[in-house]
């Protein structure tokens, strides 16, 4: 009997430092928890203080890139050297593809929704170009070049659209 009595004091010693080790445990272990989630979050926001500039001068690039891809714009800007059209296609297409290509690098900045449309836009800007150099109607640089301005003018540029996904992307970092 004097075991058992023995056995429930020390019981009744240990029970109250258990209690105070789980409690402390826990305490502990919430604390560790929330320092670390403070630590994040402290690095994300030094991270985003100097990404952001970063993020925004990509998106001013490709801002830029698809204002110089827009087809209004590319006509006035790029003049025919000659009155040959398939040269003069050549020469919108390869201005198209080095825009695109000097701007490969600012897809790692956006998300890829973006990326993809204004991949699309250009894709889709050189098969008008095609497709109007394939008129029956037009037979020179000239001929090309107000065919379409015309046909841009009634129409929403593959580039627009891709500029109202990037200035709404560029909204929500905000």
């Amino acid at each position: 009997m004097e075991d058992i009595t023995l056995v429930i004091s020390y019981f009744s010693y240990l029970l109250p430092a258990i209690v105070v080790g789980l409690v402390a445990y826990y305490f502990f272990k919430g604390h560790t928890a929330n320092e670390e989630g403070r630590r994040r979050y402290l690095i994300q926001k030094e991270a985003q203080k100097k990404v952001l500039p970063i993020r925004l001068q990509a998106y001013e690039r490709l801002t830029l890139l698809l204002e110089r891809i827009d087809p209004n714009k590319l006509l006035l800007r790029v003049r025919p050297h000659s009155n040959d059209l398939q040269k003069y296609e050549s020469l919108l297409i390869q201005n198209i593809d080095n825009e695109y290509e000097h701007n490969l690098s600012q897809q790692i900045y956006v998300s890829s929704e973006c990326w993809s449309l204004i991949t699309v836009a250009k894709n889709a800007t050189i098969q008008v170009l095609r497709q109007s150099g394939m008129n029956k109607k037009v037979d020179n640089s000239e001929k090309l070049r107000a065919f379409l301005l015309n046909h841009f003018m009634d129409e929403e540029t593959p580039s627009h659209k891709a500029l109202l996904l990037l200035k709404k992307e560029v909204s929500e970092l905000f």
